[in-house]
């Protein structure tokens, strides 16, 4: 591959990439979700429409500065939303559907929309937080009754003016090592020069790629290899409300599918399902993973069954989110993922001060720079100038590169679990234990899963005199905790091992973790 071939087209943002899209190809099939087939025409009109209506809703009747956030599942609804908000000015905030009251109540606390648009399947939950913390509008949307498609067949352009590349764009919340959600905000800029950045390294094509997305559209991963991915090239997005196996693999061929971003869980879930050898892949030509590490078994078992190469990247959602990939146009290397983006830095460095570069084959942090960088987290000076320190984005995770500028992921500095591609981290489930009456102390790790890649395991001592089961530990986890954060075990111990300093001996619960 030739490192210096420039981006191809950078767009100022991404709300006039989707309007150059519209023009270029209006009659091709922008959305499809089940019998729903929407046009990069139609598209364009549901999204300037619905745009003017939430600027309506704006102070002043405008939402430049203000917030609109998203709590939806895989629908046509929640791209046009997406792309409405933007092009209204706002910044978006896109929330895991999955979350419970307990979660989301913080997130929205500090993310304060303006507008707050949730399926109706999420009203029990969410309509009591819209009226505790004061928001001034909660729209509830019924994904597929068509009121978002109402503006079909109109002529309408996009609000003007549009948002400007220096304006914030995102407002993405992931976990925090403290137990908290971070906002990460990330600038128009920084979006729409990364999907450039990733088109070149995995350049698509222009005569109608049709890409089947199955992750969920509230995360980094999702947004940018599929929802962004497809409005760059003109193809058509193929939307599953959600993962089924079964569903999945039927849709490969309907579908004529060209393009499948999954994750490792995906990837290992459909080999392993009935259906799968008897599936037509003969359209798929490339495939993505992300969200956590790529086992090189998984890699080759896919591509010998399907004849589709897998390609691996690495990023975070503070990265915009990528920043390195193998390459289409060059090698591939089974287990690393890939060479760095044009126009980025990426360096391994020192673990104490993170000054001093690292060469070949040496482990450190890594560390990187470019125009897809956040611009800091919301409401978290502290947290944002550690992070971000004299330009550099410190990723927290522990890397090498080897002689020929190919990046290996190593380990993670950061208390951080991945449970099928899923940010968890212990502290926050930490935190949910020892809220119950019967915990005196808690610890939550990491443990090896070969589905999932890996999973929560915790530890609990009980108060004297107090009486609890697994089980009732478990409910109580379930009843504040997204499903993927729930512990897969929860251990009752007479106490947890310590260090010579008295904190909790997580290492030696790790070891205790992995065994089990």
């Amino acid at each position: 591959m030739d490192l210096n071939k420039p981006l191809p087209r950078v767009h100022p943002t991404v709300v006039h990439m989707l309007a150059d899209t519209c023009t270029r190809a209006p009659d091709r099939e922008a959305l499809v979700l089940g019998a729903e087939r929407i046009l990069y025409s139609d598209y364009l009109a549901c999204v300037s429409c619905y745009a003017r209506e939430l600027q309506a809703l704006g102070e002043g009747g405008s939402l430049r500065g203000q917030r609109v956030a998203l709590i939806l599942s895989n629908s046509v609804e929640s791209c046009i939303a997406t792309f409405a908000a933007l092009a209204a000015g706002a910044q978006v905030v896109p929330l895991n559907p999955l979350y419970t009251g307990r979660e989301l109540e913080a997130i929205l606390a500090d993310a304060a929309p303006r507008v707050l648009i949730y399926e109706e399947a999420k009203a029990e939950a969410v309509a009591p937080l819209a009226r505790k913390l004061g928001l001034a509008h909660a729209i509830v949307v019924r994904p597929g009754d068509g009121s978002m498609l109402r503006w079909k067949g109109s002529v309408v352009s996009l609000p003007e003016p549009r948002p400007s590349p220096e304006d914030p764009a995102f407002i993405q919340y992931t976990g925090g090592t403290t137990g908290r959600s971070k906002g990460v905000i990330l600038s128009h800029r920084a979006v729409s020069t990364n999907i450039s950045q990733r088109e070149w390294a995995l350049p698509t094509g222009t005569d109608g790629e049709r890409i089947l997305c199955v992750m969920p559209l509230f995360h980094s991963y999702a947004l940018a290899m599929g929802l962004f991915l497809a409005s760059y090239c003109g193809g058509t997005l193929v939307i599953l409300p959600r993962y089924r196996p079964d569903d999945v693999l039927r849709t490969f061929g309907e579908e004529k599918i060209s393009i499948f971003p999954g994750s490792p869980t995906i990837f290992t879930g459909l080999m392993g399902h009935e259906l799968f050898s008897m599936t037509d892949f003969s359209r798929i030509h490339t495939c993505y993973s992300g969200s956590a590490a790529l086992p090189e078994e998984t890699l080759r078992r896919w591509e010998q069954a399907t004849g589709a190469p897998i390609y691996e990247g690495y990023g975070q959602t503070e990265s915009g989110p990528v920043l390195t990939y193998n390459p289409i146009e060059g090698k591939r290397i089974p287990g690393s993922v890939g060479i760095v983006l044009a126009d980025t830095e990426v360096q391994v460095v020192d673990l104490d001060a993170g000054s001093r570069v690292l060469g070949i084959g040496e482990k450190g942090e890594i560390r990187a720079r470019g125009p897809q960088i956040m611009d800091g987290y919301r409401n978290l000076p502290q947290e944002t100038s550690e992070a971000l320190r004299d330009g550099w984005l410190y990723t927290g995770d522990i890397g090498e590169f080897d002689a020929q500028g190919y990046l290996y992921i190593r380990d993670r500095k950061k208390d951080m679990v991945i449970v099928g591609g899923y940010n968890v981290y212990p502290r926050e489930v930490d935190e949910v234990l020892i809220l119950h009456p019967a915990v005196q102390e808690a610890a939550a790790v990491g443990a090896p899963d070969a589905y999932r890649g890996e999973v929560v395991r915790a530890y609990v001592a009980l108060r004297p005199g107090a009486s609890a089961t697994s089980e009732e530990l478990l409910a109580h986890c379930a009843a504040n905790l997204a499903k993927y954060k729930v512990p897969a075990s929860i251990a009752i111990v007479d106490a947890l091992p310590k260090t010579t300093v008295n904190k909790t001996d997580k290492k030696a619960l790790k070891a205790l973790a992995a065994a089990s």
